[in-house]
């Protein structure tokens, strides 16, 4: 199950620091939590409420395995790539090789392993860089869940170990420029061909990966008004991947749109188990649980950050630690990382035992991606003037925390969601067209 992953684990990587650019901070490593001299239990900042502790023990080496990477392969290169707006490919293969694309698909390549091992992967990987998370999360859980999920035999089989390897790279084509939040709203349309294939035509925005995507997971609706999922591939006719530039965030990823203009597709590409907004949907509900980790990922290296900062810069004669405003500000951070990973940690507990409900899913990413955004706004403030300097990289987390703060469905689309679940009631609209939204959701 976990024959890619664990070998790494077990063997450390060659040249491997654990330094963050220019700012001598460090992520956890996990201090044991009983003072030697004293066997009596001490609190530990990096680690509150014990979340290590209530991993088993290859969750704990994956962790380990997807940190090494991170730190030796990602960090180095972010500066760099978020500078000049460029994403690195082979950050895919090399994601690939160690097993972590589409990590809780069984077969086809995949390692196979829980939600909770996916999540801690995502917690490494963003602590890095949120562009990174996002290439890894719209590859796993948007590109590969939905072929693994509605897919044919011969689907899964012809894409899947491709992607796994990180050889190909898909991309999830859902969003257009008129409809974000209000998907069923959706214009591309997919018209039935007598040959049993179809022709789309339409466009998507917003797409992470497509400028370099070879596989395309595009929902269009059909001529009923049914919103199906289909494959395309890089290099069909009318099929275009234009990129999107002068991003302030998410710069380390290669955003774009996909422009379909008579595109035609084979039967043999459409998703045959996908049918209605639930397809996109179940694809959007394993992405956003991935978020909700890696958001507290980028969370923590702000704090600590912000923490190794006022530690040693002194004014008026004294650490800037020792102000009273600033020690609330990192009691709160601690507070709000060490509940929120709790969370996270007991939705991936139910995923894996197949109990959660998607309003579950809604309430971590909700409150984790405010909470980093929070956390990040308030380092940077910590920093001072330094703070929006690259080389500290915390106006980096912040810029990127806003995007992920809105994608996935924004802060008050999941607030409407988790109102929706306990009011009975749906909000997404004003109430005079309510009954004209019933209609139209039926």
């Amino acid at each position: 199950m976990l024959r890619r992953i664990l070998p790494v684990c077990l063997r450390p990587l060659p040249g491997f620091t654990r330094a963050f650019g220019t700012v001598p901070v460090d992520l956890p490593e996990h201090p044991p939590t009983v003072n030697a001299s004293t066997d009596k239990q001490r609190y530990d900042w990096q680690d509150p409420l014990l979340l290590r502790a209530q991993l088993t023990e290859e969750e704990g080496m994956i962790q380990d395995m997807a940190r090494a990477y991170c730190q030796q392969s990602l960090q180095p290169r972010i500066l760099h790539a978020n500078r000049h707006e460029e994403f690195d490919r082979k950050i895919m293969t090399e994601m690939g090789e160690l097993g972590l694309l589409g990590p809780t698909i069984r077969g086809y390549g995949c390692s196979g392993v829980g939600y909770v091992a996916y999540g801690l992967i995502a917690r490494e990987v963003e602590a890095v860089d949120s562009a990174y998370r996002s290439a890894m999360s719209v590859q796993s859980s948007l590109v590969m869940h939905p072929i693994y999920t509605f897919g044919t035999k011969e689907q899964k089989e012809k894409y899947l170990p491709g992607l796994a390897k990180g050889a190909l790279v898909g991309c999830f084509g859902l969003t257009e420029p008129n409809h974000g939040s209000d998907p069923g709203g959706m214009e591309t349309r997919a018209r039935k061909q007598p040959d049993g294939g179809y022709v789309l035509s339409g466009s998507k925005n917003w797409i992470t990966n497509s400028p370099i995507a070879d596989v395309f997971v595009v929902w269009a609706k059909d001529d009923e008004g049914v919103i199906r999922g289909f494959v395309l591939e890089r290099g069909m006719k009318g099929l275009t991947a234009p990129k999107i530039e002068g991003k302030f965030s998410l710069r380390a990823s290669t955003t774009g749109m996909i422009v379909m203009d008579d595109v035609e597709v084979p039967a043999s590409n459409l998703l045959p188990l996908a049918r209605g907004l639930g397809g996109p949907f179940s694809c959007l509900n394993s992405a956003r649980y991935g978020i909700s980790w890696g958001s507290m990922g980028a969370a923590a290296f702000c704090m600590s950050t912000a923490l190794a900062y006022v530690l040693e810069r002194s004014q008026f004669g004294a650490p800037l630690a020792s102000n009273q405003l600033i020690q609330r500000k990192l009691a709160d951070m601690d507070t709000d990382i060490a509940l929120a990973l709790q969370g996270s940690l007991r939705v991936g507990r139910l995923l894996d035992e197949g109990r959660a409900v998607p309003e579950m899913v809604s309430l971590v990413k909700r409150n984790n991606c405010g909470k980093a955004l929070n956390i990040a706004r308030s380092a940077r403030d910590m920093l001072g003037g330094n703070g929006i300097s690259d080389e500290y990289h915390v106006i980096r987390h912040m810029m990127n925390l806003e995007a992920v703060n809105t994608y996935e469905g924004t802060h008050d689309v999941h607030a409407l969601i988790l109102g929706r679940a306990i009011t009975g009631i749906p909000a997404f609209v004003p109430r005079n067209s309510y009954p004209k939204a019933q209609k139209r959701e039926s």
